[in-house]
């Protein structure tokens, strides 16, 4: 069965859905996270399938998350490295996880927690407005139009309701 494609969905949580599309693909990222760069690394750390492995590493490098650098020429084998955008997916894992240690913990506590150099303490993410700096809630936050949004859609009455609400 065929799915459906969010990559032109006017939504950055649909496009990144799409991008991701699947459990293993923030799994892959979260073990780069971790340091991992071998294919057979990434393998053993995650019981992934290898084409299953394959085929998600293979959409981290031509979406630009990670690439693909030489480390030995016979035969050619690679590490995967993350680029900037990939490194960039570090809130995503982050808020994941923070969100993961407060509800899905059992009663042990949190199987990781992230430890913050510049400060020296245990730290979880946690969703900030980028201008004041204060915590974003789903109480005092709603979404609005932006600019990529498209036209035709945006004169529709019940998405002009939906994001003036």
């Amino acid at each position: 069965m065929r799915r459906t494609s969010f990559a032109n969905w006017p939504c950055s949580i649909a496009r990144t859905m799409d991008l991701l599309g699947d459990w293993w693909t923030p799994l892959v990222l979260r073990e780069a996270f971790y340091g991992i760069k071998r294919f057979d690394d990434f393998q053993q750390e995650l019981g992934i399938a290898r084409n299953t492995l394959t085929a998600r590493l293979r959409r981290l490098v031509d979406e630009g998350l990670m690439e693909k650098r030489a480390y030995q020429q016979e035969p050619v084998r690679y590490d995967y490295v993350l680029t900037d955008m990939g490194r960039d997916f570090f809130g995503v894992l982050a808020a994941m996880n923070s969100w993961g240690n407060r509800w899905l913990s059992g009663e042990q506590g949190p199987p990781v927690v992230f430890h913050h150099d510049s400060c020296g303490h245990e730290s979880a993410a946690e969703v900030v407005c980028a201008e004041c700096r204060e915590p974003m809630t789903a109480e005092d936050t709603h979404p609005r139009l932006g600019p990529g949004y498209p036209r035709h859609l945006a004169e529709r009455p019940a998405i002009r309701q939906r994001f003036t609400a």
